[in-house]
C-alpha cells in the first residue's frame, strides 16, 4: 500500500470547508483531526472526523483564532501538518511560522508570502516591480489627511479610501466629493484598526462599473506555476460575493491570455506554493488591474474544480508534501461552465441580517451537474458568532445556459426549515435579464435588485416544525405474519396521529 502524505492533519477551521477537506484526506487515507468551540459542539465537521477536540468558548478569538490551543491540541494529537481552510488564520504568517518552529508543516504558501501579499500597498509596489498593472493611487506613506484629500483631488473623484490590511470590505470607502473625504477617510482608518489592528490607509481611482475577475493560480517547488483559469466574481453585496461563476462571459481567449500571464507573474514575485488567487479589476474598455492577492483557497473552489476536473485540496496537500503538481494541472482544459451561489442564513426582508436557529429540516438537491457543499443536517444548531454562510451549490453544463437552468433547479429543490435563509434572492438573480446576458459588475445588485423584497411570508414556527415532524416520521412500521417488519401505508405517521410534544391544534398544541 501506498505510503500516504501525511498521517494526521489537523484542521483549523470548521463547517463545510472543514468537510471538504475531511473528504479529500479520506481519499488520501490519511486522518483528519476536527477542532471545535462550545457552539460547535455537534456540528457535522465534529462527528465526520476522526478525532475531535475542544477550543474553548464561542468567541472565535478564543476558540479558532486561538493559536497556542490549536498547536496544543495537533501536539497531543499527534499530526504532522495543519490545514487551516480559509478564514480564521489560514493568511495568518505568525501561524504559518509557528507551526513550521512546531514540526508541522503548513498547508499554504511560505509565511513570507502571505506577509508580502498580505499589506495591501506592499502588495502593489510588489506588482508594479513585476510588470503587473495596479490602478493608479497612493503608496501609503504619508498618512495625514489633508496630503491624502489633495491627492484625492488631484486623481479626481470618486476615489476608493483602502485599508492596507483590510479585506472582505472592512475598511473601505468611495468618496465622491472633497467634502466627504475627511469623514470617510476616519470611518476607514477607525474600521481597519478594529478589525486588523492597523489604521493603514490609501487612495485607489474609483473605477466606475467595474468587473471583478479572479485567477486560480498554483504553484509546486519543482518550478511549475500555472493559472487554472478565471472566475468571474462581480456579483456582490457589501463586497461578498455572492453568486460566482467561470469562465468569465467576456474573457476570450486573448483577454484570459493576458491576465492569467499577469496572475503567474503575480504568486512568481512572491515565490509562491500552493493554492492562491490573484484577483483584477476589470473595466469596460477591457484593461484590468491587480486588486489583491488572497494566500489561501477560496470559497469558490470548487467551480475551477468542476471544469478543470481538478481536486485543488488535494493538489494543496500533494504540494506540501513536496511532490510536483499533476500533469493535468500544468496542461489544464476547461470544459463546460460552471455556476456556484452561496446560501446564507439571513433575513432579507430585515436588510439581510444574519440569523440563526436549530435546522428543523433540510433537503438538498440533486441530479445531474448538481453539486452541495455544506455541513448541515436535521436538528443542528447554527451559531451566530461565525460567518453565516450554510452552504454552496454548485451546478456545470454544457454551456452558461444550461448550468443557470441546473441552478434554478437545484435552488428551487433546496429546502432549509428553521433558520431564514436568501434562497428567495438567489433565484432573483438568475431571473435578471442583465444576468442572463452576462451583463454583470460590481454593481449588479444595487443596480438591479435594490427594492427587492422576497414575495412569500415566513411560516411560523410550528408550522415548521410539524412538517419536520412529519417527514422525520415516515409510515408506521409494524410487524407481518412473518414477524418481519412491514409498512403500514394504511395508518401513516403524521402530525395529526403523533403523539409527541408536538401535535395537532386539537391535540393539546405545545406541552
Amino acid at each position: 500500500m501506498k505510503q500516504p502524505l501525511f498521517r494526521k492533519v489537523l484542521i483549523a477551521n470548521r463547517g463545510e470547508i472543514a468537510i471538504r477537506i475531511q473528504r479529500t484526506l479520506r481519499e488520501l487515507g490519511i486522518q483528519a483531526v476536527a477542532v471545535y468551540s462550545d457552539a460547535d459542539a455537534h456540528a457535522s465537521h465534529v462527528t465526520r472526523a476522526d478525532e475531535a477536540y475542544l477550543l474553548g468558548p464561542a468567541e472565535a478569538a478564543k476558540s479558532y483564532l486561538n493559536q497556542d490551543r490549536l498547536l496544543e491540541i495537533a501536539a497531543a494529537a499527534g499530526c504532522d501538518a495543519v490545514h487551516p481552510g480559509y478564514g480564521f488564520l489560514s493568511e495568518n504568517a505568525t501561524f504559518a511560522r509557528r507551526c513550521a518552529a512546531a514540526g508541522l508543516t503548513f498547508i499554504g504558501p511560505p509565511p513570507d508570502a502571505i506577509e508580502a501579499m498580505g499589506s495591501k500597498i506592499g502588495a502593489r509596489a510588489l506588482m508594479q516591480k513585476a510588470g503587473v498593472p495596479v490602478v493608479p493611487g497612493t503608496d501609503g506613506k504619508t498618512q495625514d489627511v489633508g496630503v491624502l484629500a489633495k491627492a484625492a483631488a488631484k486623481m479626481g473623484f470618486p476615489v476608493l479610501v483602502k485599508a492596507s490590511a483590510g479585506g472582505g470590505g472592512k475598511g473601505m470607502r468611495v468618496v465622491h466629493e472633497a467634502a466627504e473625504f475627511e469623514r470617510a477617510a476616519g470611518l476607514a482608518r477607525g474600521e481597519a484598526e478594529k478589525a486588523f489592528g492597523d489604521g493603514t490607509i490609501y487612495l485607489e481611482r474609483y473605477l466606475e462599473r467595474p468587473r471583478h475577475i479572479e485567477f486560480q493560480v498554483f504553484a509546486d517547488a519543482h518550478g511549475n506555476t500555472v493559472h487554472l483559469f478565471e472566475r468571474e466574481c462581480s456579483i456582490q453585496r457589501r463586497h461578498q460575493k455572492i453568486v460566482e461563476e467561470t469562465p468569465s462571459p467576456v474573457v476570450d481567449a486573448a483577454l484570459r491570455a493576458r491576465m492569467g500571464e499577469a496572475a503567474v507573474a503575480a504568486a512568481r514575485a512572491v515565490d509562491y506554493r500552493g493554492a492562491g488567487t490573484v484577483e483584477f479589476m476589470l473595466d469596460a474598455h477591457g484593461a484590468f488591474y491587480f486588486l489583491e492577492m488572497n494566500t489561501r483557497l477560496q470559497v469558490e473552489h470548487p467551480i475551477t474544480e468542476m471544469v478543470t476536473g481538478l481536486d485543488l485540496v488535494r493538489m494543496q496537500f500533494e504540494v506540501a508534501a513536496g511532490l510536483p503538481m499533476p500533469a493535468a494541472a500544468l496542461h489544464p482544459v476547461q470544459r463546460g461552465h460552471a455556476l456556484e451561489c452561496r446560501v446564507y442564513a439571513e433575513e432579507p426582508a430585515r436588510g439581510f441580517l444574519p440569523a440563526g436557529g436549530r435546522i428543523l429540516l433540510i433537503r438538498h438537491p440533486g441530479g445531474p451537474g448538481v453539486r452541495v457543499d455544506g455541513a448541515l443536517r436535521d436538528g443542528l444548531d447554527v451559531p451566530i458568532q461565525y460567518d453565516p454562510m450554510l452552504a454552496k451549490v454548485i451546478t456545470i453544463g454544457r454551456d452558461r445556459a444550461e448550468s443557470t437552468a441546473r441552478m434554478r433547479r437545484a435552488l428551487a429543490e433546496f429546502v432549509i426549515l428553521g433558520v431564514p435563509t436568501n434562497l428567495d434572492y438567489l433565484q432573483a438573480i438568475l431571473e435578471v435579464d442583465a444576468f442572463q446576458r452576462g451583463d454583470l459588475t460590481t454593481h449588479f445588485l444595487a443596480e438591479h435588485l435594490a427594492d427587492w423584497t422576497p414575495e412569500s411570508v415566513p411560516l411560523p414556527d410550528e408550522a415548521l416544525a410539524a412538517v419536520a415532524l412529519h417527514d422525520a416520521a415516515g409510515p408506521r412500521v409494524g410487524a407481518g405474519a412473518t414477524g418481519a417488519q412491514t409498512s403500514d401505508t394504511s395508518v401513516a405517521a403524521t402530525p395529526w396521529t403523533a403523539l409527541g410534544a408536538w401535535r395537532h391544534a386539537n391535540g393539546g398544541g405545545r406541552s
